[in-house]
């Protein structure tokens, strides 16, 4: 779950407040159907409803209504677990509140079944094998639409995808960047996708030559200029033939330095030659050769700190700089996990991937996990998942890493000594939730919260 702010930004009945060009609106995010989780998310902006009905349907709808001034969205999915009528939520006092309509399997809110709750930002909500994900205050555009029942992408470009609006922006505008020749860098965590994105520019851009990868910090340190420019055969020992190099393999097409920011200082240099005079020069050799090149660079690190320290060249970050985009870690894009998975299930044999469908306990955990490695570490995760669960299809809970499982054992050491402390309270003051806020220093709706979160029970501590 999302850790909450000490105070919302935005209650449902607002106005919605502006951040720069951005509005920021409650939304609802139908994040995966663990019973077919090929199936494409979908985003609803609760600004635009009064009222929503969610419940089992023939097919996927998602139907929109207005009576006597109610703006209703009925929500209908095939999951055979979901009862006709399963879940109503609508707005309370400025509020969003889930109501169970009296489903035959209960309505769960981050793993603990409940008949009402009030959302809070970054709420899992857990109906039969669907899952739903309620944000509060998203940043959004008013243009966008009010239902989103599909993935917003690129056809030519898969990479370019999600049902994040504001991230869905900063993908639109990569669409002509592609199919410019403005250097890109990317920067973002270890795992973030920053190579699929590169893929995916190469895709758009429509150059005829080959896409080159290049791993810069694992090139050896005494052979980069050599693996990056090509050598002319006795240029140096071991240089046996005349080796065309990676920069000239990437003419006409697009050259993808991975982690530039580990680039040694000589070859920074020699970069930023080739990139200024539009041409290459194999070691040993005695004329420079002309290359087309478009270049697209990532670093897991700041090269504009780097500039600053001294280590990484101001004008070749000047010459790279043309346009920046920073991929955010999957923990903080948790609405398009559903997403990512389902593009990486789609990767198998189409009789198999029609045949996996996820415990819904496999799938809690996966939305509760940080995935400190992103989405390298939900492929891997996966990948071992699928093969573990064998013929039947079926992901189980302990098919999945133990650092995902124990996404539904425990908590963090911070959220671990918050709750201590509220227990603490609880018992010093009998269950008075206003003086352990008091003594908190803390409102008491955050209190409130908390115990939510924790799954604490006042009650019990009243004497």
């Amino acid at each position: 779950m999302i850790d909450d702010p000490d105070t919302r930004t935005l209650s449902s009945t607002e106005e919605p407040k502006e951040v720069g060009d951005a509005h920021h609106r409650p939304h609802l995010f139908l994040v995966l159907e663990a019973h077919r989780p090929l199936a494409p998310p979908a985003r609803v902006s609760l600004a635009k409803f009064d009222e929503l009905d969610i419940g089992r349907g023939a097919t996927r709808q998602l139907e929109a209504t207005t009576a006597q001034g109610t703006r209703r969205l009925t929500i209908r999915t095939d999951d055979r677990r979901m009862s006709s009528t399963h879940a109503r939520l609508g707005k309370l006092l400025q509020r969003w509140v889930l109501d169970d309509a009296g489903s035959k399997n209960g309505t769960l809110v981050n793993g603990i079944r409940t008949t009402r709750d009030e959302l809070e930002d970054g709420d899992l909500i857990e109906l039969g094998q669907t899952f739903f994900l309620y944000r509060e205050a998203l940043p959004c555009d008013p243009n966008d639409p009010p239902v989103l029942d599909r993935t917003a992408s690129h056809p030519a470009a898969p990479g370019l995808a999600t049902v994040l609006p504001q991230l869905h922006r900063v993908f639109e505008r990569l669409v002509p960047i592609a199919r410019s020749t403005v250097s890109v860098i990317l920067e973002g965590e270890t795992g973030t996708g920053k190579e699929v994105m590169a893929r995916a520019l190469h895709a758009l851009s429509g150059r005829p030559g080959d896409f080159v990868a290049v791993n810069c910090g694992a090139l050896p340190k005494d052979l980069v200029e050599a693996e990056l420019f090509g050598h002319k055969k006795g240029a140096f020992s071991g240089a046996t033939e005349d080796r065309l190099g990676l920069v000239r393999s990437a003419d006409r097409g697009t050259l993808f330095l991975d982690e530039i920011g580990d680039l040694p200082a000589p070859a920074q240099a020699a970069l930023l030659r080739t990139l200024q005079e539009r041409e290459v020069r194999p070691i040993g050799g005695t004329r420079s050769l002309a290359v087309d090149l478009r270049v697209i660079a990532a670093t897991h690190r700041s090269l504009e700190r780097m500039v600053a320290a001294g280590s990484f060249r101001a004008d070749l970050w000047n010459r790279l700089a043309g346009h920046k985009v920073e991929l955010p870690p999957l923990r903080a894009r948790r609405e398009d996990l559903g997403l990512l998975a389902g593009v990486i299930l789609a990767r198998l044999p189409p009789e198999h991937a029609a045949r996996i469908r996820i415990h819904p306990r496999a799938a809690r955990a996966m939305l509760r996990h940080d995935w400190p490695g992103n989405v390298r570490e939900l492929e891997k995760c996966l990948g071992t998942a699928v093969v573990l669960a064998g013929e039947d299809g079926q992901v189980e809970l302990e098919h999945l890493p133990a650092a995902v499982q124990r996404a539904l054992e425990g908590l963090s050491a911070e959220d671990a000594a918050r709750r201590d402390e509220l227990v603490a309270r609880l018992d010093e003051h009998g269950g008075n939730i206003t003086a352990v806020a008091k003594a908190m220093g803390k409102a008491r709706m955050q209190v409130q919260r908390w115990l939510k979160r924790y799954g604490i029970d006042a009650e019990r501590f009243r004497r």
